[in-house]
């Protein structure tokens, strides 16, 4: 939530949902308070919002044990693409190099596929991107008009790397933009707030988590190793 227009859209959204009684948004602490007639079903509360938000039980907040466990799964299974689409870029990197293989050669490949399919991810649905993306990037947040910009700057650094064109260029701003999406993303995680992430755009429902710290980690590394070898 962005505003107070956005904590006034779920509360209401929230109270409809059957068996709620009352229902209490607390916009800088990004939770909801909701007071029901018997238990509620995670599920039927997700339903009620709509795609750009995310709901999960507060630690310590649930008398159901297993209503815990059963989020910490779905947490899985909703990062699930994430972890693919990395296997089959690593293999397909792997593939593209094995015969006569080389370092650098490997990672610039990674890189340059890493943006290309999160580009395409976020063109799915570029009108819901800008406005996910604010939530935890730094400059989205201030500058609104580069959240519509990111999406074609991926597709852009991916084919430099991959055409091996001005790679110091690409590595340069590889490292600025990431660095200033992972800053809030470690804010985003240490705030434990419950947002979603933008990532994969909004065609998947996937939660912020450490795997997104790790994921540009990554890209982060590789893009810091290769700055050595061409400066």
């Amino acid at each position: 939530m962005t505003c107070s227009g956005c904590a006034a859209a779920v509360q209401g959204k929230l109270a409809k949902v059957i068996g709620v009684e009352n229902v209490v948004v607390d916009l800088q602490r990004a939770e909801a308070e909701i007071e029901a007639q018997g238990a509620l079903s995670l599920s039927e509360l997700r339903k009620a919002l709509p795609d750009k938000y995310r709901i999960d039980v507060k630690k310590g907040h649930v008398t159901d044990s297993n209503l815990e466990v059963a989020d910490q799964k779905s947490k899985w299974v909703q990062l699930r693409p994430l972890f693919l689409i990395f296997t089959y870029l690593f293999v397909a990197v792997f593939l593209l190099n094995y015969q006569d293989w080389n370092s650098n050669a490997a990672m610039l490949d990674f890189m340059g596929l890493f943006y290309i399919v999160f580009s395409f991810f976020k063109f799915l649905d570029l009108k819901g991107f800008p406005e996910s993306f604010r939530m935890y990037d730094p400059l989205a947040r201030a500058i609104p008009v580069y959240g519509w910009i990111y999406p074609f700057l991926e597709l852009t650094l991916g084919l430099l790397f991959l055409m091996r064109f001005q790679i110091r260029v690409a590595l340069v701003v590889t490292v600025v933009i990431l660095g200033m999406t992972t800053f809030g993303v470690v804010r985003t995680l240490l705030d434990k707030k419950q947002i979603r992430c933008a990532c994969l755009g909004t065609a998947l429902q996937l939660p912020m988590t450490e795997a997104t710290f790790i994921e540009n980690t990554i890209m982060l590394v590789m893009a810091f190793v290769m700055i050595v070898q061409y400066f």
